[in-house]
Order: C-alpha cells, then sequence, then structure tokens
C-alpha cells in the first residue's frame, strides 16, 4: 500500500470511529456476522447517469359511438392485461334498434317464402291458363327485390351487433392506465378520448452519457437500473442509441428498455450505471458489504477476531456487486456481508456459516 492510500484509510477510520466509539473491554459479546471473501474481476469501471422513463407504444383509446358511458372499469395507474374491458357505453337504444331490425328480417323472410312461392306457381302456369308474361316478370321482380331487401336488412343488423360490441372497449395490449379522461354518466361523442394506456412491453429509459464513454457502449449489452422512486434494482439492455446528440452539452442519449415492474409512472427517474473504461482488473465485493458514514462507503473486514474497518472507492456497479480499486482489498480478504449494519471498529466477532 502506497503512502498515499494508507494516509486516506487511515483518515477515513479516523473519521469513522469518531462517530462510533471503540467498544470497552468488558463490552457485549462477540457478534455474529457471516463473510465472503474478495474476488478479482476483468471488468470496466462505471458512471451512474440519471434517465427517465417512458412508454414508447401509447394508445389514446377512443369511442366509435355517440353514447352514455355505463362505467369506467379502470383508474389512472391500474395494471391491466389485453382484452381487459377498460369502458361500457349504455346500449339500451342500440338493443331496441338491434330488436326492430331482427323482427323486420324475420317479416321479409315470411315475405320472401310467400313470394317465391307465388313465383314459381306463375313460372309453372306460364303461357297456360291465361298467365301473361308480364304477370311472371312483377312475380320475379317482387322475389328478387325481396331477397335485395333481406341483404341490406341483414347488413344493417350485422353492423349494429358490431357497435354493440364495440360499446364495451377493451385493452389493445397489456399495459397501464396513464389517464382516465371519462367517467360513467358522461356522454361520448365519436372520437372522444376515453382512456390512455401505455404498453408494459415497451417500457424503455432514455439516458444521457458524455460522447467521451460512447467508445465503452454497446448495443444490446445489460446495465444495472434502480427505479429511483422505489430503491428497486433491475436489469436493463441497450437497445439503441439516439443519432443526434445534444447541441449544448453533446450529450448522447441511450434506449434501455427493462421489463414491467408493477406501478411504473412516465417520467419517473431511473439511476443506470454504464461503462466508462476499458477492462481493467478490480476487487469485487458484494454490496451487502457496504455500509455507509457521512456519505462515505466501508466494509467491515476480521483481524485477529476482531471487526476491522476499511473505506472503499467503488469505480464500477455490477448488480448486487460492486468492483473497488483500493489496493488493500485484495482476492480472498473476507468482508463482513451479514450483521456489518451493528458493528463497530474493534468489535470481537464471531463469524458464522
Amino acid at each position: 500500500m502506497t503512502g498515499k492510500h494508507l494516509l486516506t484509510a487511515a483518515a477515513a477510520i479516523i473519521l469513522f470511529t469518531m462517530g462510533h466509539p471503540v467498544l470497552a473491554a468488558d463490552g457485549p459479546p462477540p457478534a455474529k456476522i457471516k463473510v465472503a471473501p474478495v474476488t478479482q474481476e476483468e471488468v470496466a469501471q462505471t458512471r451512474t447517469v440519471i434517465g427517465v422513463l417512458y412508454y414508447e407504444r401509447i394508445s389514446h383509446i377512443s369511442t366509435e359511438l355517440a353514447a352514455l358511458v355505463e362505467s369506467v372499469e379502470v383508474n389512472q395507474g391500474d395494471v391491466v392485461k389485453k382484452g381487459d374491458p377498460l369502458v361500457i357505453l349504455n346500449t339500451e337504444i342500440l338493443d331496441e334498434e338491434i330488436n326492430f331490425q331482427q323482427a323486420k328480417l324475420e317479416q321479409i323472410e315470411l315475405r320472401i317464402a310467400n313470394v317465391e312461392k307465388n313465383y314459381k306457381r306463375l313460372e309453372r302456369l306460364f303461357g297456360k291458363a291465361g298467365v301473361s308474361e308480364r304477370e311472371r316478370d312483377n312475380a320475379l321482380f317482387e322475389y328478387e327485390n325481396a331477397q335485395i331487401e333481406k341483404q341490406a336488412t341483414q347488413a344493417t343488423l350485422q353492423k349494429l351487433k358490431i357497435q354493440k360490441k364495440r360499446s364495451e372497449i377493451s385493452a389493445p395490449f397489456n399495459g397501464i392506465i396513464l389517464t382516465k379522461d371519462v367517467d360513467s354518466g358522461s356522454w361520448v361523442q365519436p372520437g372522444r378520448q376515453l382512456v390512455s394506456i401505455g404498453s408494459s412491453e415497451d417500457l424503455f429509459i432514455r439516458a444521457p452519457i458524455s460522447e467521451s464513454i460512447l467508445r465503452y457502449i454497446e448495443l444490446g449489452q445489460t446495465l444495472p437500473v434502480t427505479i429511483t422512486a422505489f430503491g428497486k434494482e433491475l436489469t436493463g439492455t441497450l437497445e439503441d442509441i439516439d443519432p443526434v446528440a445534444d447541441m449544448k452539452t453533446k450529450n448522447v442519449f441511450l434506449k434501455i428498455s427493462i421489463e414491467p415492474q408493477g406501478l411504473i409512472a412516465q417520467n419517473m427517474t431511473a439511476t443506470v450505471s454504464v461503462p466508462a473504461s476499458t477492462r481493467q482488473q478490480l476487487s469485487i465485493i458484494s454490496r451487502a458489504s457496504l455500509v455507509k458514514f457521512q456519505g462515505k462507503d466501508f466494509v467491515y473486514t476480521v483481524k485477529e477476531g476482531k471487526a476491522a474497518i476499511l473505506p472503499v472507492n467503488i469505480v464500477a456497479y455490477l448488480g448486487d456487486k460492486v468492483g473497488v480499486d483500493n489496493p488493500y482489498i485484495v482476492p480472498g480478504m473476507p468482508v463482513v456481508t451479514e450483521g456489518n449494519e451493528r458493528l463497530r471498529p474493534d468489535q470481537p466477532v464471531l463469524v458464522g456459516e
């Protein structure tokens, strides 16, 4: 360890112990802890950037009908699946029209049966018993006209049934309700927006990075992500890089896809760790081993049966692990992963399995 690193480590330890007095010889029994050895890997240093969550695919659900809103089945923030009902329109008038057209169709079918019978009778008697060509042609015209009227009524009835089906408006895909724009009792016209829904399968983070580290970025690589609002850690995938840099800052924007994690609002922030150097040998420790004091990171190791605290300089975030470049954090060194939140420097410890 160089003299500079020794001074830095010593100063940090003194600062920590000033806020956490050393235990007396007759203090409590040894603290039970668990440890894990430091490993070494060839990884890149990382830099954390703040990105913004957004839904790339948003559907503004509207109605094709003029109708009264019977009920709204969702609220803003609800998570829905494809096919779930969103808004149900009142269909009383539509139902009456459907009943009328069905009755009309039955009347037409009765008339068709009658005129068809008459036409066939005249066709057989044509040229006999005084049946003229005009009488036969009139019967044929009446039969064909009834057939056309039946087709038109069937088309009208089918249109009404489609309208009724569309009076229950469903989610077009899995997603989250971003806005609720109507409520029950509202009268809506065709094209009126009812709700908007963001696709949970098209959830991305737009994160800026300095152009100086763009060389270390590769499409398809996975990146550690933390949703700021919940402190939830997950893994994102770099899908694309914006081809236009910001004119003032020269930052380039990354497009990072993430899996849906319950309620996530558009424009929430997310912290993303991106590579910022070439790969190098770093000491790797579990994030569970970190303790903070006055904004600085420390770890506990074990020396002669007692807890010894060391400051660490984190240069890479690797999911549930971090990479540090302190020369005194060496491979094989035991660091405390459980029980460290209650430890104090020089406190006796009992290492468990």
